[in-house]
C-alpha cells in the first residue's frame, strides 16, 4: 500500500471512524450469497460499520485493517478481534466463502493490484464471493489530501481481474459519493465468484 496514505488513516484514525458513513447497501446482498454462518474476511474495515453487520448476522469475521490504529480504533468499537495487517501479507489458502473490500483496494499502486487481488482469489473457497470497490478514473494520482487512488476505468479493472485469477462472474455497478474531502466521486461496485477447482 502507498505508504504516504497508510500514514493518512494512521494519524487520522479517530476522525476518518467518526466520519465514516453507515453500512452499504451492499452489504446485505453480499451476505445473502454467502452460506449461512460462513467464513469471511474483511479487508480495510476502517471503524468497522460492515463488521459489526456481518456478526450481527452470525458470520464469522477475519477483520483486518493496515492501520494499527484503525484497527483499534474498530476492535473497540465492534468488540470484537481487529488485525492490523496490509493487503500483501495476506496468505491463506482456500479459506473465505466470501472477502469485503469496501473502498480499500483503490489505494493500491496500479502495478501491485493484480498481485494482490491473486492473494484474494486464492483465499475464497472454490465459488467465494469477492465484493471491492473502486473509484472510477483513468489515471492514478492523489485526492487533496494526499491519499493515493488507483482511479481504474472499468475495462482496464475487468482485465486486471482477468489476469489475476479465474472468476465464474464478474458483475458492477455504480454510485455517487462524497469523499472524507468532501470531493465527489463515481464508485465502481465489483462482485466476482472464484471459479469452481
Amino acid at each position: 500500500m502507498d505508504d504516504a496514505t497508510l500514514q493518512f488513516y494512521r494519524r487520522n484514525a479517530e476522525a476518518y471512524a467518526g466520519w465514516a458513513k453507515a453500512p452499504s447497501t451492499r452489504l446485505i446482498g453480499f451476505l445473502k450469497l454467502l452460506p449461512p454462518g460462513g467464513a469471511i474476511l474483511e479487508l480495510g474495515c476502517g471503524a468497522g460499520n460492515h463488521a459489526a453487520v456481518m456478526l450481527a448476522e452470525g458470520f464469522v469475521l477475519r477483520a483486518t485493517d493496515g492501520s494499527p490504529e484503525m484497527a483499534e480504533v474498530a476492535a473497540r468499537r465492534i468488540n470484537h478481534p481487529v488485525e492490523a495487517m496490509l493487503f500483501d501479507e495476506l496468505e491463506d489458502l482456500d479459506t473465505y466463502d466470501g472477502v469485503w473490500a469496501s473502498a480499500c483496494l483503490l489505494h493500491v499502486p496500479r502495478d501491485e493490484l493484480a498481485g494482490i487481488l491473486s492473494c484474494i482469489h486464492r483465499a475464497l473457497k472454490p465459488g467465494g464471493i469477492f465484493y471491492a470497490s473502486y473509484k472510477i478514473g483513468h489515471v492514478d494520482g492523489r485526492d487533496s489530501i494526499g491519499r493515493y487512488y488507483n482511479y481504474p476505468s472499468p475495462e482496464w479493472l475487468q482485465a486486471t481481474y482477468a489476469s489475476a485469477g479465474r472468476w465464474t462472474e464478474l458483475l458492477s455497478d455504480t454510485s455517487e459519493i462524497k469523499s472524507f474531502d468532501e470531493a465527489p466521486a463515481t464508485m465502481l461496485h465489483v462482485v466476482a465468484r472464484k471459479g469452481q477447482d
